[in-house]
């Protein structure tokens, strides 16, 4: 049985992470702080990344999957602490591209500030560089939008609540902005699939071969309710960040290399119905933004 180091493990990405390697057969240890409900069946190593003395230098493991770097001291925190290991691999972002860099985006792209992400972008280039830097057969991945069940950022699950609720949604302008998506599944998917093979290329965009309009993009999530948006159409000169979810900020990223890993990918559709059955019973797992009152005070 292949041991698994997962950072984090507790929200999200790290949490539905653990959990998929679990069912996967993996003796997966997190590492965190533990201070919230764990996965059932992995090993909890409590401690912080940052203060990790020798807590970790007896441990070999198979693979590292590092979900929770955000830069460069992350990297050297935790690559210096553990015994040893085979296989690295890193989530990064596609934050890490400029804004105005040419799309779509390569694997090989030049990297630089990104206005709308600012310097959790900046971080996450410097993490990647210490990563090679210390480890250079480590595996990085981009994504884009990440959703499915476990996430506690409020973007489908925003959509959900104004299906529930027969509300009409609020569109910045005519909703043609482009939306690019990964299914958390599939993000732990290719990990699986680099795991087993060992690719050569060690750096991958990730994501979905086709983009989407958020317009499309709020049926499709009102559609798991079976229920049709009526839309409202906000031409007002104010952030839309204020009452929708995204950036008005259209990105594509290149994954040719990622099909070859993964080439048939869970429909956009059949990703959002799962989100919506585990948001039905998660409720309060989402950080709920203020979108509504801004609605309610600002567009009504």
């Amino acid at each position: 049985m292949k041991t698994v180091l997962v950072t984090g493990g507790t929200v999200f990405v790290s949490k539905y992470t653990a959990a998929y390697f679990v069912k996967k057969g993996y003796d997966v240890y997190v590492l965190n702080r533990n201070t919230k409900t764990q996965v059932e069946g992995v090993t909890v190593i409590q401690a912080d990344r940052h203060n990790l003395g020798n807590r970790l230098k007896s441990h070999h493991f198979d693979i590292v999957l590092d979900v929770t770097a955000y830069n460069a001291n992350d990297i050297s925190c935790l690559v210096e602490a553990i015994g040893s290991f085979e296989t690295y691999i890193m989530i990064s972002s596609s934050s890490v591209y400029p804004d105005d860099g040419a799309q779509p985006f390569l694997e090989t792209s030049q990297l630089g500030e990104n206005k709308f992400w600012g310097q959790y972008g900046l971080d996450k280039i410097a993490a990647e560089k210490r990563l090679v830097e210390l480890v250079p057969e480590a595996y990085i991945l981009r994504p884009p939008y990440l959703y499915g069940p476990m996430n506690n950022v409020y973007r489908e699950a925003f959509v959900f609540d104004c299906a529930k609720d027969d509300l009409p949604f609020y569109l910045p302008r005519h909703g043609e902005l482009k939306l690019q998506f990964f299914y958390i599944k599939d993000l732990c998917r290719t990990m699986e699939a680099i795991i087993e093979r060992r690719p050569k290329e060690h750096l991958y965009n990730v994501g979905n071969t086709e983009v989407i309009s958020a317009r499309q993009w709020v049926k499709l999530c009102y559609a798991c309710s079976n229920k049709i948006p009526e839309f409202i159409e906000v031409f007002d000169e104010v952030d839309q960040r204020n009452y929708f979810s995204f950036y008005d900020y259209e990105f594509f990223l290149d994954v040719k290399r990622q099909e070859k890993l993964l080439p048939e990918l869970t429909p956009l559709e059949i990703g959002l119905k799962e989100s919506y059955t585990w948001y039905e019973n998660h409720v309060f797992d989402v950080k709920k933004k203020p979108f509504f009152d801004y609605i309610e005070k600002h567009l009504k």
